[in-house]
């Protein structure tokens, strides 16, 4: 079975949210203060503290710059510590941090590459090159060791498969470098691409940039809980602790259960009866090129007795949006509905079987170790029919029979 890690945003992600909560699910602090250590960056300290966000234990993860202010009573006397420094660092200097960190050599290429949509997001809202860009508070040394430590996080993890549910983005506004942004901030909604979201009560940003983008980096689906056995659960505290609602996010890692053959899906449907039939042919090859895994049209009787076609697609959660692209680009409707289901599959598997005509593939399907059905490929029967000038249904027969006495050989 696969390792499974499940984000849960119900308060929204940041990156020492993540970090927060794989330290409370068991990420020793001295391996992530080795992985960090490295940085060519001193006089900092990190550090995991127990906290309360509306009576939930949590894990607050402490990023403490200490700045040396030499006085006249003391010299080198340290002036407090400060988490929110914000140097406004370029691109490159980052990469030559990040180079000089414990990170595996894939780990150091996927933090660059992280810094990269950072530097791209900010570059695109903003209209400048890419090589002008100062990251501002992603360039704090905070949120250096947050996307730094969240890559080392994953890694330590292992987890084959990541699965986050629907952002809670929060509302309002937020200040920034750049003046009051509203919430989430344009950079956040350049770095979630596709990803589900939601607003709520909480007139607070909840999803950072940072929490965007490792949400987007690591996450293969979003949607509900997956079928699975939980290990480890941690708890990462955000900075604030509003009544009410506990300002965290919680991991989830485990075991996918057993579940062979069975996968999410969503289904999109809508009804159409405007629309030439002619186009019909060609949606259901442009549906296919964009990633549908079925589609097909019922006739059906609509609203003032008109007669319609009802359109159904089946997909993967993370293709609806361009489904829904090509479906409202192509036909006439102007709404579509969609649910996520579960479906079980068959393992298939396609065996070549010599027939005294020629080769014809054969579709298995298994379960439980046993071959529930065996069909000839219709494509490979039509053309040797057409080639010996036969009738199909004859090659059909033939191919049965040759499959028979290989199935009794074997």
């Amino acid at each position: 079975m696969s390792r499974v890690l499940y984000f849960d945003c119900f308060s929204g992600i940041s990156g020492d949210m993540v970090l927060g909560a794989l330290l409370d699910a068991g990420l020793p602090i001295d391996e992530l203060t080795r992985a960090l250590g490295s940085l060519a960056v001193s006089g900092y300290e990190v550090r995991a503290d127990r906290v309360l966000r509306a009576s939930i234990s949590a894990t607050k993860l402490v990023v403490i710059e200490r700045v040396e202010r030499p006085s006249a009573a003391h010299a080198g006397h340290t002036q407090g510590a400060h988490r929110h420094q914000h140097p406004h660092r370029s691109l490159p200097e980052i990469f030559s941090l990040i180079d000089t960190s414990a990170l595996s050599v894939a780990g150091r290429q996927r933090a660059k590459r992280l810094f990269e949509r950072l530097a791209e997001a900010e570059a695109a809202v903003h209209q400048m090159p890419i090589e002008k860009v100062h990251l501002h508070e992603v360039g704090a040394l905070d949120s250096i060791i947050d996307i730094v430590g969240a890559v080392f996080a994953m890694e330590w993890v292992g987890a084959d498969r990541v699965v986050c549910s629907p952002l809670n983005v929060g509302g309002g506004t937020v200040a920034s470098a750049h003046g009051v942004l509203p919430v989430p901030a344009p950079a956040t909604v350049r770095l979630l691409g596709n990803a589900p979201i939601y607003g709520g009560p909480v007139q607070k940003e909840l999803v950072t940039p940072t929490g965007a983008l490792l949400a987007t980096e690591y996450a293969g689906a979003f949607g509900p809980i997956p079928a699975m056995t939980i290990e480890r659960t941690g708890y990462g505290a955000g900075e604030r602790d509003p009544p009410g609602a506990p300002n965290v996010l919680r991991v989830m890692i485990g075991r996918e259960a057993d579940r062979t053959g069975t996968e999410r899906v969503v289904v999109i449907e809508c009804e159409i009866d405007d629309m030439n039939p002619q186009i019909y042919g060609t949606l259901m090859d442009q549906l296919y090129a964009a990633g549908a895994l079925e589609v097909f049209y019922v006739p059906v009787q609509m609203k003032k007795n008109r007669p319609g076609t009802l359109l159904t697609i089946v997909a993967t959660p993370e293709g609806r949006a361009a489904l829904a692209d090509v479906v409202f680009r192509e036909t006439t409707t102007i709404g579509l509905r969609y649910a996520e289901r579960e479906r079980e599959c068959l393992r298939r598997e396609m065996l070549p079987v010599e027939t005294p005509i020629g080769l014809i593939r054969f579709k298995l399907a298994w379960r439980d170790g046993r071959i529930i059905n065996a069909v000839p490929e219709f494509d490979d029967c039509a053309k040797l029919a057409s080639e010996r000038q036969l009738p199909i249904k004859d090659v059909q027969a033939m191919a049965v029979h040759a499959y028979g006495a290989t199935s009794r050989r074997s």
